[in-house]
């Protein structure tokens, strides 16, 4: 039998056959097309997220002004409001509660207005350069440039950042080595003030929202039974609402006005409630990316090395070994490490109190704990 022959059997015969042959044909060509080595879920997935990264890269920057011009216009608007209707409101009930809720607010205000300020405009570090960087681990593929350690380049800002966490809007600035302390604390202040005054505020906004009582409690309510007197002067209980009935006359008709709310009643009802959405809004949102970032300071990692580290977790557990994170030294510690609480600095002064002390190192070489262990002398 001849080739040609021999492929004219093996063609199909009947026509479902043939359909199934050129479906399979087709894709086989489709993905010999699209075939790559390489391909993963992970660079798919990139791949369809191209629009959305170069939006982010492109307009995150232009936007960041405007996000820090909202924070400001609202944290104005919650202080005025507290101001306008809070502090009457107390210091009609009692004066001594006034005066600590002023220090407690003004201390938190302090801290908010401070670590905001030093958050969004503290540069968060970058590596030197046109200079030989003898601590660098890797070479940037964005910048050509060295890289030391704990540094990644930010899309955004188009440069390496050290020991960056994230990019934040909010801030229109990076979140790095030299402003992390400012941008946790402006979180964990706002989310405690937010908390200050929803605990202080919440017998103020039920009454306005829900019992309409327009911000004012009757402190002593009256108590009895409507009376007459009769032409002798004793005191006889009304029980019917007819005065009129015993005499044959019908009830008196009273063309009175019928009272509206003011705009004033109506202004303080929308302030009260726009108190209660941002408030609570702010209280969750902030509330919970302040315990995900009091978790990553306690591992002693940042955002970004929360998923490295998970991957290297992973991967060193299909091996049957354990990851360690090598900038873990322990919550406590790393706590301290964070706060910058060394060198005899106190958490009174330079935590609870604004301050602008600077992590300790510069940013381009970092202690392990294997390294910290050998060399006790050098540790803070």
């Amino acid at each position: 039998m001849s080739r040609i022959q021999w492929r004219v059997r093996e063609l199909p015969k009947t026509i479902s056959q043939t359909i199934r042959f050129r479906w399979q044909y087709g894709k086989q060509c489709i993905r010999s097309l699209t075939y790559n080595h390489h391909m993963n879920q992970s660079y798919a997935s990139d791949v369809c997220m191209e629009p959305i990264f170069w939006f982010v890269d492109n307009f995150t920057h232009l936007l960041g002004p405007f996000f820090v011009f909202a924070v400001i216009c609202l944290t104005t608007a919650v202080v005025t409001i507290c101001y306008w209707i809070g502090l009457p409101y107390w210091w009609n009930r009692n004066r001594y509660m006034t005066v600590f809720l002023m220090i407690v607010g003004h201390w938190l205000l302090l801290n908010v207005v401070y670590n905001f300020y030093k958050a969004a405009s503290v540069s968060p570090g970058y590596p030197p350069e046109k200079e030989l960087i003898a601590e660098a681990v890797s070479i940037c593929k964005k910048c050509i440039a060295p890289k030391p350690p704990r540094t990644h380049h930010c899309s955004v800002c188009n440069r390496c950042v050290l020991k960056m966490d994230h990019h934040c809007p909010w801030l229109n600035n990076c979140v790095g080595y030299h402003n992390h302390r400012y941008f946790f604390l402006y979180m964990l202040y706002t989310t405690i003030g937010t908390l200050f005054i929803i605990s202080f505020g919440f017998e103020l906004g039920y009454g306005v929202l829900f019992l309409d009582e327009a911000g004012w409690k009757e402190m002593e309510p009256l108590q009895g039974h409507p009376v007459r007197f009769n032409l002798s002067g004793h005191i006889i209980p009304v029980t019917e609402m007819n005065d009129y009935e015993h005499d044959g006359m019908a009830p008196a008709e009273h063309d009175l006005p019928i009272p509206h709310p003011n705009d004033r009643t109506e202004t303080i009802h929308g302030a009260i409630l726009f108190m209660a959405l941002i408030n609570v809004a702010t209280l969750f949102a902030l509330g919970s990316l302040t315990a995900w970032h009091s978790t990553l300071i306690t591992r002693g990692e940042t955002s970004i090395e929360a998923h490295i580290n998970k991957s290297e977790t992973k991967r060193l557990a299909a091996m049957n070994k354990v990851y360690r994170n090598p900038y873990d030294f322990g919550s406590r510690q790393n706590w301290r490490i964070f706060l910058g609480i060394t060198r005899k600095r106190t958490w009174w002064r330079h935590v609870l109190l604004p301050s602008s002390h600077k992590p300790e190192g510069n940013g381009l070489t970092w202690l392990t704990y294997e390294i910290a262990s050998d060399n006790a002398d050098e540790w803070p």
